[in-house]
């Protein structure tokens, strides 16, 4: 039986594997499947902003490679600094 924290694990890992790959690299999300994972897993956080300047700002933001997608590493970074934002909002309220 897996702890609470190892599902967390196991499921960011399966939603980053669902959205990757569709088209391009598998390993990789690009700027359509990223848009696709926040409008299906983070709908909330697009919530009456426009999706693409969002997508745009944060593919920019999280492509630290410079090669137009975000790949697992970059993808971790995002939902870090999430979670850090709804620690705050959360627990610090």
């Amino acid at each position: 039986m897996s702890s609470e924290l190892e599902t967390a694990m196991e499921t960011l890992i399966n939603v980053f594997h669902t959205h990757s790959g569709k088209e391009g690299d598998k390993y990789k999300l690009s700027k359509k499947e990223l848009k696709e994972l926040l409008q299906t897993e983070l709908a909330g956080f697009l919530d009456g902003q426009k999706d693409s300047e969002t997508v745009e700002k944060l593919m920019k933001e999280l492509d630290e490679n410079g090669d137009g997608e975000v790949d697992f590493q970059e993808y971790v970074v995002l939902i870090a600094a999430l979670t850090v934002a709804c620690n705050s909002f959360f627990w610090e309220s």
